[in-house]
Order: structure tokens, then C-alpha cells, then sequence
């Protein structure tokens, strides 16, 4: 598919929010309060509304671990900055519409998503969730094929040059392919992802080190879970040791760009309080500060561990309400849930406040 590669995207403020499902509540402390708010944002910001519902719905129907809701956001804005008219959103090589389809490319992911009676490139609903499936089956091609590099970006130079030229570069096409458009569009979607994640529900204000970590967390929503990878700077590859990090058979982690559960809490925390890198430790340097279950505070920290005296295997973030905020393991993304669902309760340890 031939598209526009524009200047990277300008930057759009992020407004922290965290999807909690529950609205209303307030929970309030002497150093942070958490205030639900109902703006649908669903782990989307700086979208508009009439795109975030489709990306939405496009993301929930790929199982694929790759796909988040702010990959297909950054791609959007790259090739049409979510503009829908025919003057602004066709390409110089005839792509048309928000998502750029090329008219053979629509003919093969083109359907009638939003029912209107006619599928078509320049409807919102349509072009949207035929991104969302084309990008689906691309990135489940990059899974299986074995090349090298982020799943997301082999995907990505598939949706840009066709995934033809992905298999004769054996990878993302170098700059010398295309005057360095391919590369040039990977590049810049997956520099921009991060523009549009955010939390959805649960609005974090007020100071204090467990508010400020919450909010830093809460930027990394919709983050892949990458066994070993992540730290004080962000989201890295990580690596699988013989047990951990593999998925369907194959290492997983080691082409995922994200946050296992210790690294998302020590770049929460970075680098106003330097947590070491693993659950166990960071247990060991907290532990001496416990909290009771009826006392957590947004920024707490729990820790589970096998048959609840084990070893450490997991650590969560305590996000008010009843919830934490964390990495649940190889295969998920970074979420919200219910302390009493996060992880078997029997493993449950305690937490602290770093």
C-alpha cells in the first residue's frame, strides 16, 4: 500500500487517566486523591470520539498480544491525521480515506462494519476496523515468520510496502528501499505510540511519590508484557530463560517491547525512589514499611508469592478502589484490575509504601 509519510506527529498532552469500570468514587489521602471521571477514553487519548470507539472495537477483536489501541491511533494520525474528507485524506498514489486503503487493498479488507449499507474506505467504522484486521493478520504473519525486530514494526512496513517486501528484505525494508519511506513510516509510528496511550477512568491528582507513580504507570496502559525487559528509561525487549517469556511455543519476550510486573514499578518510581530491578528485591527494600490490606494508598505496592510464602513471583501497584495497576504476564498488556482477581488470593503476601 502507498501512502503519505508525513513529519512526525506533534505532540498531545496526556491527560492520566486509568480505565477503572466503577464511576463516581473518591479516594482521598493527605499526599493524593483519585477521581473517576466518565470520559470513555477506554486506554485512548487525544483521539476523537468518532475514531476511539472503532479503534476500540478493531483492538478487542484481535487476540494477536502485539495489537494495543494506540498502535492503530498512531497509525491513523501518520496516514491521514484522522482527517476524513476527499481532499485531505487522498494520497498523491490514490490511497483513500483515514486508514489509506489503496482501492485492490480495500477490495480484499473492505466489509461493511458499520452498517450503513455500503463498505467504504472514506466511513470512519469501516476504514478503521479494516485497518484493525489487516494489521491483525499482518502482525500474526510477523509472529510466525521469524525475522528479527519488533513484531509491531514488521507489521507496520507489511501495512506500508505489502508484505511481500517485508520477506524479500527479511525484515523492515532498509532506508535505501522507497527513498526511506517504509522505514521512515515504522520509524515514526512507533516513535508517536506512546502520544496516544492513556488511562481512561480514573483521573490521579494531588502529590506525593505514590500519586506521581501511579500517573507515570498509567501512561504505559495498553503496554505489552515482555518478560525482562523495561526498566528506569521505559519499554525494552526483554528475554526467555528455559521457563519464562514464551508464547505458543515461542519466545515471546524477546521480540516484545515492553514492561514485566518489577520493571513497570521501578520506572514508576524513577528516579525520585530507585527500586531495585526484581519483585523479591523490591519486596526487601520496602518491606520494612508494611501496609495492611485496609490501609492501601494509591502507589502501595503488593507482592504475591507461591502458596503466600514462597518466592516473590509478582508485583502490582495499588491504584485506589479496590484496584491495581499492572504487568499480569507474557501474552497480556498492562491493565487494571481488581486486587481480589489480579492473582490467586491464596498467594496474596502483603504490600508496603516505598
Amino acid at each position: 500500500m502507498k501512502v503519505f509519510v508525513g513529519a512526525a506527529a506533534a505532540v498531545i498532552g496526556l491527560v492520566l487517566v486509568v480505565t477503572l469500570g466503577i464511576v463516581g468514587v473518591v479516594i482521598a489521602d493527605e499526599d493524593a486523591s483519585a477521581t473517576e471521571t466518565t470520559d470513555g477514553g477506554g486506554g485512548l487519548q487525544g483521539v476523537p470520539e468518532e475514531f476511539r470507539k472503532w479503534i476500540l472495537k478493531a483492538d478487542a477483536a484481535c487476540k494477536e498480544p502485539a495489537m494495543v489501541p494506540s498502535l492503530l491511533a498512531a497509525q491513523l494520525y501518520q496516514e491521514s491525521k484522522f482527517k476524513t474528507s476527499r481532499a485531505e485524506a487522498t494520497s498523491h498514489a490514490g490511497a483513500q480515506g483515514p486508514a489509506q486503503f489503496m482501492p485492490g487493498t480495500w477490495a480484499t479488507w473492505g466489509r461493511d462494519a458499520d452498517g450503513n449499507g455500503e463498505a467504504s474506505p472514506w466511513d470512519i467504522g469501516d476504514a478503521v476496523i479494516a485497518q484493525g484486521r489487516m494489521m491483525c493478520s499482518l502482525l500474526k504473519q510477523a509472529r510466525n515468520s521469524g525475522y528479527p525486530g519488533d513484531l509491531r514494526a514488521l507489521a507496520l512496513a507489511g501495512y506500508n510496502a505489502g508484505w511481500g517486501r517485508v520477506q524479500e528484505y527479511g525484515g523492515v525494508p532498509p532506508k535505501s528501499f522507497a527513498n526511506g519511506e517504509t522505514y521512515d513510516y515504522v520509524q515514526i509510528i512507533l516513535s508517536t505510540m506512546s502520544r496516544f496511550e492513556g488511562p481512561g477512568l480514573l483521573q490521579v491528582s494531588g502529590s506525593g511519590t505514590g500519586a506521581d507513580a501511579v500517573r507515570k504507570a498509567a501512561t504505559r496502559l495498553g503496554t505489552p508484557y515482555a518478560y525482562g525487559g523495561g526498566g528506569p528509561g521505559g519499554p525494552s525487549t526483554g528475554f526467555c530463560d528455559g521457563t519464562n517469556g514464551y508464547l505458543n511455543g515461542r519466545c515471546s519476550a524477546s521480540s516484545t517491547v515492553g514492561f514485566d510486573c518489577s520493571s513497570l514499578v521501578q520506572y514508576a518510581y524513577w528516579p525520585k525512589t530507585k527500586l531495585p530491578r526484581t519483585a523479591d528485591a523490591q519486596y526487601g527494600a520496602t518491606s520494612d514499611r508494611p501496609v495492611s490490606r485496609n490501609n492501601l494508598k494509591p502507589g502501595d505496592l503488593l507482592f504475591w508469592a507461591h502458596g503466600g510464602s514462597g518466592f516473590i513471583y509478582h508485583v502490582a501497584i495499588y491504584a485506589g478502589d479496590g484496584n491495581v495497576l499492572h504487568a499480569p504476564r507474557t501474552g497480556r498488556n498492562l491493565e487494571i484490575q481488581p486486587l481480589t482477581s489480579a492473582m490467586p488470593q491464596g498467594d496474596y503476601l502483603g504490600a508496603t509504601r516505598p
